[in-house]
């Protein structure tokens, strides 16, 4: 018996710290955006948000808008959010084509574009 139990006991580490090493961590991937990749949008859209395929650091992430490859605009993502979105608002585009940048702080840092084009509205 105390065999036993010593062996469930001296195992559990070994599984429980085999899920937390960073080489068995999932790949981020981003499963959701909006606006999505390439969408045409109405100016008067302003949110913003990235859904990724496991929780982020909401505190140590970052959105923005870029256009020409400069950002013109930096969004603060909302703290409450769902754990594996990154939600933010922002002002009203003018038409053009722009670009969503996120980056998603923690170890390992990951970033991305999702490009999007602000229609005229006509």
């Amino acid at each position: 018996m105390i065999t036993r139990r010593h062996s469930l006991f001296c195992g559990a580490p070994a599984v429980l710290f085999g899920f937390i090493r960073p080489g068995h961590a999932q790949e981020l991937r981003v499963l959701e955006s909006a606006p999505q990749a390439n969408a045409v949008i109405d100016g008067r859209s302003s949110a913003f948000y990235v859904r990724f395929s496991r929780p982020v650091d909401h505190q140590d992430s970052r959105l923005a808008i870029k256009r020409d490859g400069r950002i013109i605009e930096v969004l603060h993502p909302r703290l409450e959010s769902a754990p594996e979105v990154l939600f933010a608002r922002a002002p009203t585009l003018a038409p053009g084509r722009y670009s969503l940048h996120w980056l998603v702080g923690g170890s390992p840092q990951a970033d991305g574009e999702i490009p999007f084009t602000v229609g005229s509205g006509s």
